[in-house]
């Protein structure tokens, strides 16, 4: 206000004192010290802990959290941070500011922490103080580890997952899954099995943790039971091994469904053919003729079940002659559709003859004359399916088509790597009974998996892709060779992180 009528103002400046002991100058406190001789007067880091023993189990990288919990925690994460800080003593007697992990080599089993602290001292001044906290890492192992180590089959629940289908392309995306989300962290021992894969646990509880876990992204039904292990008459202990077993629904995605007559009428007499667009914890199913949609949740399905028509490898592949769109874009489910009629012709009778087939199909915003479509050929197809025989008068279509097909802009780039990659549980393999035929088998729908993420987004969407960091592109590359063909943009994808490389990097740095 003086400054805007002009007066004149007295500028306020703060007073230097003399330190009572060293006699520098300095800005007036309540101690009339300096910090340096404040310091040396006072030591607000005397009562605190400098030495802590901490228990780690070297087999699943846990920690001992007294009396006999175990916290699982990489080195220099925040979790581990807090259960350190937790561990020490009349922390409370001071202020924390700010803790951080000083490096330490990983074979010294010694964990630094340098904490800052404040504390009012003498006549209400508050002193800032620095300390380094030593912890002496003791290897001891859990409960858990210390009984696999005496007998890995000493297991106390076991989780049996099982679809009974000619491919394993559910259990490669829950796989996924489960990585993503560690849902089997707990697990002793997984072991992969023809058709499932079993997991085993030391307890019942993280059992069930894993069953409450599937039955969350898959459709499924679980039945449990128990069997006696031992029984001590003295002391009236019982011990029991508890078995899941967890049946995965037969029906996957782009499968070909003919609904029970029971069923369609009550989903609104939809179908009776219908395409399976979409598998979680429900069935999203859509009928290509009409683009009308339902749901059906484990319950509705689990009461009257149905099998697939036709599964996915019996899809045959079919030339796009000639398109004509009959209705506007529709969004399903954040999926688009378009309804049109679309003249095809197989692809394995050029040059034999010159039958087309007229179809109606859900493709109509991705199929042009002269591409590509994937689609199940009822023409030549030789069902037994009860449900269909009990719809009398029902005529069939002759195709189906269900995606398109890249097949021959992908026969341009075989051979050529990924820049993407996925991780994979640790598993021990049942070879019994297995030759050449079978591992191609499965390297075959591993790699029209890894097709599907490429094509599908919303497949992707729920797993974890990784830079592949060995991925090197070709300078002899074409742009073309890769044209029109879906991949996996780089935005999408995670850095693989290894701790080992980390260590690497920061010893090139202090050199």
């Amino acid at each position: 206000m003086a400054e805007v009528l002009g007066m004149f103002t007295v500028q306020q400046t703060i007073g230097n004192v003399l330190c009572c002991k060293c006699g520098i100058s300095m800005q007036p406190n309540a101690a009339h010290m300096c910090a340096k001789c404040l310091r040396s007067e006072v030591d607000i880091t005397e009562d605190l802990q400098k030495h802590v023993v901490i228990v780690h189990c070297p087999e699943c990288d846990g920690y001992l959290q007294p009396p006999r919990s175990w916290i699982k925690a990489q080195l220099e994460s925040k979790e581990l941070l807090t259960f350190c800080i937790k561990k020490l003593k009349n922390l409370n007697k001071v202020k924390l500011v700010n803790a951080e992990f000083i490096w330490t080599e990983p074979h010294s089993k010694r964990i630094k922490i340098r904490l800052k602290v404040q504390k009012e001292v003498l006549n209400g001044a508050v002193l800032e103080q620095s300390y380094i906290v030593e912890y002496v890492v003791q290897d001891q192992m859990c409960d858990s580890c210390s009984k696999v180590q005496v007998n890995p089959d000493q297991w106390v629940a076991a989780v049996q997952l099982r679809q009974h289908v000619s491919h394993r392309r559910t259990f490669f995306y829950l796989e996924q899954l489960i990585i993503k989300h560690d849902a089997a962290n707990r697990a002793i021992k997984i072991q992969q099995l023809d058709q499932g894969i079993d997991f085993f646990f030391g307890h019942r509880s993280h059992a069930l943790k894993f069953v409450d876990f599937v039955s969350r992204v898959v459709l499924v039904r679980t039945r449990n039971a128990k069997q006696l292990a031992s029984h001590d008459h003295k002391s009236n202990i019982v011990n029991y091994k508890y078995t899941f077993s967890v049946e995965i629904s037969p029906v996957c995605r782009e499968d070909l469904i003919c609904l029970p007559p029971k069923v369609a009428a009550s989903l609104g007499n939809i179908g009776p053919l219908v395409i399976c667009t979409k598998v979680s914890n429900s069935i999203a199913l859509l009928d290509p003729f009409t683009l009308r949609h339902c749901f059906l949740d484990a319950d509705q399905y689990w009461r009257a079940s149905f099998k697939p028509l036709l599964s996915s490898r019996q899809l045959v592949e079919y030339v796009v002659l000639d398109v004509d769109v009959v209705s506007e874009e529709v969004n399903i489910g954040g999926s688009k559709y378009v309804l049109a009629d679309i003249q095809v012709a197989r692809v394995s009778d050029f040059g034999k003859n010159d039958t087309i087939f007229s179809v109606r199909t859900h493709l109509g915003h991705l199929l042009d004359a002269g591409d590509y479509a994937l689609g199940y050929d009822l023409y030549r197809a030789n069902s037994n399916d009860f449900e269909l025989e009990k719809y009398k008068g029902l005529v069939l279509p002759e195709v189906i088509l269900i995606k398109k097909s890249y097949e021959e802009k992908r026969q341009k780039k075989r051979g050529k790597p990924r820049s993407w990659k996925l991780k994979s549980l640790i598993m021990e393999v049942d070879n019994s009974g297995k030759g050449r035929d079978q591992e191609q088998k499965m390297n075959s729908e591993y790699e029209h998996f890894l097709r599907d993420l490429e094509e599908n987004p919303d497949l992707r969407f729920n797993i974890s892709l990784y830079r592949d960091k060995e991925y090197q592109q070709s300078e002899t590359t074409s742009v073309a060779d890769g044209e029109d063909v879906p991949s996996i943009p780089l935005e999408e994808l995670l850095a693989d992180i290894d701790l080992n490389d980390i260590d690497v990097e920061e010893d090139d740095i202090r050199e």
